[in-house]
């Protein structure tokens, strides 16, 4: 869903485990879908943990816990690893994340996520640590993603940290364009452009 961004301020969905490929944010068998709806795919996000094999919840997954919710999901390291299906990206937006917290992302996922308005934040290790144990303290407790700034703060210790983002892409996040809006946007300076390479 494309959305302006700019600063996020919510509880945590907190998800502490390391390796999280893209197989298990979303199977396989949902690559073969008809639909790009965000609420079949939301629906669908971690479908193997959050579901029993007869089609039951799962009382002992963290979404399927009431005591956590939130926009932003803070995961362990590596997240996003295995194929490169972008559908991992929709299921997370459609799940109704807007940022994904970890110490490390696999490079294509953390692509597909920025091209799907979700914004993956990364950050050192310790950070990480202290998320995961501020939010079992206090699953009440809220995080601050400021995107202009470029920092993300834990409300729980005070303790910020600054992340990276690259430039154009932050300028589309805080826009809500994608790369073809981003081109229309732009269609006049290009236009003219053009017209001076002619000569």
């Amino acid at each position: 869903m494309k959305q302006k961004f700019d600063i996020i301020t919510s509880t945590c969905v907190p998800l502490p485990l390391e390796n999280v490929d893209t197989d298990q944010i979303i199977p396989a068998r949902f690559l073969k879908a008809t639909t790009r709806e965000e609420k079949f795919f939301g629906d669908n996000l971690f479908r193997d943990w959050r579901y029993r094999p007869d089609g039951t919840l799962n009382p002992d997954f963290v979404l399927n816990n009431p005591t956590y919710g939130g926009q932003i999901l803070v995961a362990g390291k590596n997240f996003g690893s295995g194929s490169s299906r972008e559908h991992a990206a929709w299921a997370i937006a459609g799940y109704g994340f807007r940022v994904v917290i970890s110490s490390f992302f696999a490079d294509i996922h953390k692509n597909n996520e920025l091209n799907n308005f979700v914004l993956p934040v990364v950050v050192s290790e310790q950070f990480l640590q202290e998320l995961f144990a501020s939010i079992q303290a206090d699953p009440k407790m809220e995080v601050e993603v400021n995107l202009p700034a470029q920092t993300v703060t834990n409300k729980a210790t005070g303790r910020s940290e600054h992340f990276e983002i690259n430039a154009y892409k932050k300028h589309c996040l805080m826009n809500g364009l994608d790369d073809i809006d981003f081109l229309v946007e732009n269609k006049a300076r290009i236009e003219a452009y053009e017209q001076k390479a002619r000569g």
